[in-house]
């Protein structure tokens, strides 16, 4: 049974940080690609960051520079490190694992991030 939980999510002011995690519990978490979506009022869900299990990393054009996406296999949790927050930045945060073995996404319930003017 695999859950993903995030964590971390709130209102803070534009120009300020917020760090979110995702705890992952169950499944092989070492192997799986992480990756963080988000989703805003009447837009697409979106990728923001992902990792691979080597520590690879990705990032959408819009938070380079800004977020960071990190991974401590042996807390089998994944985080995302935002700062410079924009109010363009609020949204629906989902945490997602996919498992390439089993050929399955696995989400977190999503966490809401709301960034202020």
């Amino acid at each position: 049974q695999v859950r993903l939980v995030e964590s971390g999510g709130g209102l803070v002011q534009a120009g300020k940080s917020l760090t979110l995690a995702c705890a992952a519990s169950g499944g092989t978490f070492s192997t799986w690609v992480m990756g963080w979506y988000r989703q805003a009022p009447g837009k697409q869900r979106e990728v923001v960051a992902g990792i691979i299990e080597a520590g690879r990393t990705t990032y959408a054009d819009f938070v380079k520079g800004r977020f960071i996406i990190s991974r401590d296999n042996a807390k089998r949790t994944v985080y995302l490190q935002m700062d410079s927050l924009k109010p363009e930045d609020t949204a629906v945060y989902y945490c997602n694992a996919y498992d390439v073995k089993e050929v399955r996404n696995y989400w977190g319930q999503g966490i809401q991030v709301t960034v202020s003017s």
